[in-house]
């Protein structure tokens, strides 16, 4: 079978980040990563573009990892309770998902993927904590509160 041997010019899932080279089958490579514009044929005259793409992936992954740590210090310092309605006996009515954590993150100016967020649905009150994944190098816990509102009211 045939093979190409390809620059990435962006990232591919399960194949490569920008800058990598790869040997993918020449189908693959003429019918769609090439018309897309994901990749090129590696060449003599791409080298140089090898070497650029090298250096601005290795700037935007110093960039992106700034970013996430700075990202996970804001969010460290976040307290968060959630209030809600609960029954007689102090079940919860709904639950708290990954989407309701991002829009209180909003809240407080912190934009944050709902898929970055590691957390089962929460059905009951109490404290919890949620794994956030910010960076392939960057994951941290974050802890939050439900409480009912009953008990918020009293107080």
């Amino acid at each position: 079978m045939a093979n190409a041997d390809i620059l990435l010019l962006q990232k591919v899932d399960h194949l490569g980040y920008e800058g990598d080279e790869v040997t993918v089958r020449a189908g693959y490579a003429r019918n769609y990563l090439l018309p897309k514009r994901f990749a090129i044929p590696i060449t003599r005259s791409n080298r140089k573009q090898i070497d650029a793409l090298r250096i601005r992936r290795a700037e935007r992954e110093v960039k992106e990892l700034q970013e996430a740590k700075e990202l996970a210090e804001k969010i460290r310092t976040l307290a968060i309770a959630f209030p809600v309605k609960t029954g007689e006996r102090g079940k919860m009515f709904g639950a708290i998902t990954a989407a309701d954590l991002v829009r209180k993150f909003t809240e407080h100016g912190i934009t944050v993927d709902r898929k970055k967020i590691h957390l089962d649905p929460v059905k009951h009150t109490g404290q919890f904590t949620a794994k956030l994944k910010l960076h392939h190098d960057v994951t941290i816990d974050f802890t939050f509160d439900v409480v009912s509102e009953d008990s918020s009211k009293k107080t």
